[in-house]
């Protein structure tokens, strides 16, 4: 049996990711369009849009726009809602094989996908498909539920630690401040406040959407989404967050040295 390629353990649930997975904040979109002079004839390409969480932005401005999605299911998904749209393109192959033309885009961006990539190819390639002064943007959110109702957090916690064993932990921690080694500059972090909040079925159903949650142990599934359900229940069937959308920011230098 082939080894399972954990980059698409989204993609084996596109219509509860489609639901569940949250847009990014309008502010950053605006950050983006304003501050990478985005508009029409911009090229652009969007490094695995999953289902659209940061796609409309982009063509909404115009963009001459480019999606490059590992999923099947996520790509059909992306041509059924975007299909029709004159200034969109996508193809379903791999970016970190995919033969992209050097200095292809102004602009290339990745929303919570870059870090599934090998750090040395993410860059390299970004900087070589980008023509000089073109714009690299990282981002993803960083929510804290902790804050806001710190004694859930706790119970939560202890949930965790008892049925909490899946096949594919996240470990991932993508070294997003690394670009100046590849040739990047003027790397920059901007943040952008937001909040939301969930009854326990709604929680559940998110968190279902995460990567090593999608590869809980079967035996352990019925009691772990139980007990997250029953302790947000306890505590007044709310569970409310602080997030910070974090978006990391270069630039390809508009002249190159020889």
């Amino acid at each position: 049996m082939d080894k399972f390629d954990e980059r698409k353990v989204f993609d084996t649930i596109p219509e509860q990711f489609d639901r569940w997975r949250l847009k990014y904040t309008p502010e950053l979109f605006a950050f983006l369009v304003s501050h990478c002079s985005l508009g029409n004839g911009t090229r652009c390409l969007e490094i695995g849009p999953g289902t659209g969480q940061a796609t409309d932005f982009a063509l909404d401005a115009g963009c001459d726009y480019t999606a490059i999605e590992l999923g099947s299911n996520f790509t059909k998904v992306l041509r059924r809602k975007y299909g029709t749209r004159p200034n969109f393109k996508l193809i379903n192959g791999d970016f970190e094989r995919f033969p992209f033309p050097a200095q292809s885009f102004d602009f290339v961006y990745s929303a919570a996908t870059i870090q599934w990539i090998d750090p040395t190819v993410a860059f390299s390639k970004c900087f070589d498909i980008l023509r000089p002064g073109g714009h690299l943007a990282m981002f993803f959110l960083h929510g804290d539920y902790q804050t806001p109702n710190p004694a859930l957090h706790a119970d939560i916690q202890k949930v965790y630690d008892e049925h909490y064993h899946t096949e594919a932990p996240y470990k991932r921690r993508f070294p997003y401040l690394d670009a100046p080694k590849y040739g990047f500059e003027s790397e920059e972090r901007f943040s952008f406040p937001s909040s939301r909040r969930y009854t326990a079925d709604e929680y559940v159903e998110y968190i279902h959407t995460h990567s090593d949650h999608i590869m809980l142990r079967e035996d352990c599934k019925k009691a772990f989404y139980g007990g997250i359900r029953d302790a947000i229940l306890r505590h007044g069937n709310k569970i409310a967050f602080r997030d910070e959308f974090v978006l990391y920011l270069c630039r390809k230098p508009a002249r190159l040295s020889d």
